[in-house]
């Protein structure tokens, strides 16, 4: 009878623990911006340590280009923001299992990633390259061959190393922008593949011995939100449509960047702006 009694608590335990993981796997029930007012916060997916993007300062404030952006967005629904700092890896997790509402996060506009996560339009231009010593010879995709390449695994620029170095080229992957970059200036690696903005911290902690030395791929960033959300998806768009036509955003980039803001494309192949 107690081996019965084992067998049956063992099976409910089994059957609670089924029930538990499919209820953690599915995906976040969708939001609105009704129900982001009326929670009078939105919470916004971010990165913790990518400057000019997205980094916390040394009194704790997140800060950046997508802090700023974040917090206009926030304003235009009334509502507090709420910061959660996201390692690469973590931004789209983060987002489909709801532990965010949005993500202002560095986010590249890829193919792949559409179909994980509904981007909005893009409010940010950027390029992905191979940060390399003033002093080497490296002009061809076939010239990494030589060196070490540093990347944040997971990100735009582990996709493309990995897709134009050659076969034989060693290529170390990091957690996250900031190990990398870390990497590269310390010595771990001789090359790094970052994007336009990398050369800034590069410079600070090394100044005058690095520099630009291939281009792989002009990129644009926008915000995120979850498969099939169109009501918080719209609101996006039409406010990155504000921001663009009232300056705010040549605010935001004068401020981060110190370039002018570029001119956007009005569709991305494989990369719908709009919910459907």
């Amino acid at each position: 009878m107690f081996k019965s009694m084992l067998t049956r608590r063992n099976a409910m335990l089994g059957a609670a623990a089924l029930v538990a993981a499919v209820t953690l796997a599915q995906p976040a029930a969708a939001i609105t911006p009704d129900e982001i007012k009326a929670r009078g916060k939105i919470i916004v997916g971010i990165q913790g340590d990518n400057p000019p993007w997205g980094f916390v300062t040394s009194g704790g404030k997140q800060d950046g280009l997508d802090a700023d952006i974040a917090t206009l967005f926030a304003k235009e629904l009334g509502v507090a923001v709420e910061f959660v700092p996201l390692e690469v890896n973590n931004r789209i997790p983060a987002l489909t299992a709801g532990r965010v509402d949005v993500l202002f996060a560095t986010m590249a506009m890829l193919p792949d990633r559409a179909k994980a996560v509904q981007f909005s339009k893009p409010y940010v231009a950027n390029a992905i390259v191979l940060i390399g010593p003033k002093s080497a010879e490296i002009k061809t995709n076939d010239d990494m061959a030589k060196f070490t390449v540093g990347v944040a695994k997971g990100a735009a620029q582990d996709t493309q190393v990995t897709k134009n170095a050659p076969p034989s080229t060693t290529i170390r992957r990091y957690d996250g922008d900031a190990a990398s970059v870390q990497a590269l200036v310390s010595g771990q690696v001789e090359t790094l593949g970052g994007n336009i903005f990398y050369m800034d911290r590069v410079e600070k902690a090394r100044p005058g011995e690095f520099e630009n030395k291939l281009e792989f791929q002009k990129l644009y960033n926008g915000a995120c939100t979850r498969l099939g959300e169109k009501e918080i998806n719209a609101a996006l768009n039409t406010f990155i449509d504000k921001i663009k036509a009232n300056g705010e955003l040549k605010a935001v980039y004068d401020k981060w960047m110190k370039v002018p803001v570029p001119e956007f494309p009005e569709t991305l192949e494989g990369i719908p702006f709009a919910a459907n």
